[in-house]
């Protein structure tokens, strides 16, 4: 039986938990996604919403940010602080986590081309509030891999942006002991249309990738692999997705121990982030959204997430409403202190049904793992279109099914309803674009551009060279160079990918 086989929660593989106690210690760390405008105004939702009980913040940028794209670029316009806070230099950071002690907090942000800026800026503002390095805690997503398959917000070529992610990886090792350094994510393969199967397979896939991109820059498999996390989905198919978290943490195990030869046992840990389903959320019959993300979530918590973020039931629409975001918070919430699932390490444990899918989906994702590998790897087989391609074919299946009618999707293909939504929509202050550029030219008004320019003149040497890039970065961010100029300084090196 795989109850025998899978031992106890905390014991090799994993695949019931990776703590003895699970949540009966400690609770998984709930955090709320958001970013939006001005820093300013991000702020006031952040402190909104530690006032009402999250435990960690999750940062959203805009576009231009991930981008690396300042708000006077042309390719900016209409795009700065929509999805996302709009972050240009230190002094935005610093009005973002304004009141805020860094070393209080964990923090994830959602980066990924220009995370090693973000870190950077991040850290300048926790050393200007006199916090520890040591103490910091929290995660930048880092994963480029993802980008090129699923979402898009890419710069550089492949190759030099993996050796920017193991620069972050060596560097954070010596400063930022309790940082993770990337979040390896399946979220965005999902939302795309990949199966659950899939999901695992192509971010264990880009896994294996950051890590033998690590070790052949000379970094020790224990040295990092401790500081890597995970970030998954939480679909709709509850006792599929159950499974999926615990088949993902069995074959990581494996992956770690009998590939890569970790004698660490923490690096065998897969330790993840979990955000319930974006693309299941519907714009008809929103309330219904309520729903979904409960499902979700609760499969996230029995799948044993260590982090979860809950979707707003008006996302399908806009950015949330402060109500809504509550409500999503409040659903974890329930389930932590009302539910009775927390006093149990791995509730589901010997479920037939569950053991059976977890042994299935396993099964699947090292077939697709293997056939990579063949391939030469998840960077050869992206080069390829391969990932794309499959995503492709099963969102395109996914969809079939929906239009035929063959998966019902309540509100949009039965028991729909004429009444239209009366949910309030979150709206962006145009002026807030204007704001930001007028901000970022009294910025290069006032401060010493000579300064900036050598700063930016090292950051590009360093990328021609084989010197870590992240001191320089570090150097110009602190002297007001801005995202965008810091990505410009590498584009002139790497090129951009097109």
């Amino acid at each position: 039986m795989a109850e025998h086989r899978d031992g106890q929660p905390g014991e090799f593989p994993f695949t019931r938990g990776i703590y003895p106690d699970m949540y009966r210690k400690r609770l998984w760390t709930m955090r709320q996604y958001a970013g939006f405008g001005t820093a300013e105004e991000s702020n006031r939702r952040y402190r909104y919403l530690l006032s009402q009980g999250i435990t960690g913040l999750s940062v959203a940028f805009d576009l231009p940010t991930q981008l690396g794209l300042d708000a006077d670029h042309p390719l900016a316009a209409g795009e700065v602080g929509r999805v996302g806070v709009a972050i240009g230099s230190l002094r935005d950071m610093e009005r973002l986590f304004d009141g805020i002690r860094l070393d209080h907090v964990s923090t994830s942000m959602t980066i990924n081309s220009t995370a090693s800026t973000l870190l950077a800026l991040y850290v300048l503002v926790a050393d200007a509030q006199g916090a520890s390095r040591a103490k910091l805690s929290g995660t930048i997503q880092n994963d480029i891999l993802k980008e090129y398959i699923a979402r898009g917000t890419y710069i550089y070529p492949p190759r030099p942006a993996m050796r920017i992610i193991t620069d972050v990886f060596a560097w954070a090792g010596r400063e930022l002991p309790e940082w993770n350094t990337i979040s390896i994510s399946g979220y965005h393969i999902r939302e795309a249309g990949s199966t659950a199967a899939q999901e695992i397979a192509f971010t264990l896939a880009n896994a294996i990738a950051y890590i033998d991109a690590a070790l052949k820059a000379g970094l020790a498999i224990d040295d990092f692999a401790p500081r890597l996390s995970f970030f998954f989905n939480a679909h709709n198919d509850f006792l599929e997705e159950v499974a999926k978290f615990r088949a993902a943490r069995r074959l990581y195990a494996h992956l770690l121990r009998d590939r890569f030869h970790a004698k660490d046992p923490k690096s065998l840990l897969l330790r993840f982030h979990t955000q319930t389903a974006g693309s299941s959320l519907q714009a008809q019959q929103p309330e219904v959204n309520t729903v979904r993300t409960t499902i979700q979530a609760m499969a996230a918590v029995l799948g044993g997430t260590q982090s979860l973020h809950t979707n707003a039931m008006d996302e399908a629409i806009g950015l949330p409403t402060e109500s809504a975001a509550t409500l999503a918070l409040r659903t974890q919430q329930v389930i932590a202190h009302e539910s009775g699932i927390p006093a149990y390490p791995d509730p589901f444990g010997g479920s037939y049904v569950v053991e059976a899918l977890t042994d299935k989906l396993e099964q699947e994702a090292r077939a697709y793992i293997d056939k990579i590998d063949a391939m030469g790897g998840a960077l050869t087989a992206i080069e390829e279109g391969y990932q794309q391609a499959e995503i492709h074919d099963a969102a395109y299946r996914y969809q079939q099914r929906i239009e035929t009618g063959d998966q019902v999707v309540v509100g949009v293909n039965k028991f729909t309803s004429n009444d239209p939504a009366k949910t309030p929509i979150f709206k962006i202050d145009p002026e807030i674009e204007r704001q930001q550029i007028d901000r970022l030219r009294d910025l290069r008004a006032s401060r010493a551009q000579a300064t900036v320019d050598v700063a930016l003149a090292r950051v590009e040497a360093a990328a021609k060279s084989a010197d870590n890039l992240m001191p320089p970065i570090l150097e110009a961010a602190k002297e007001l160079a801005t995202v965008g100029e810091i990505a410009n300084a590498l584009r002139r090196v790497y090129g951009e990918h097109r």
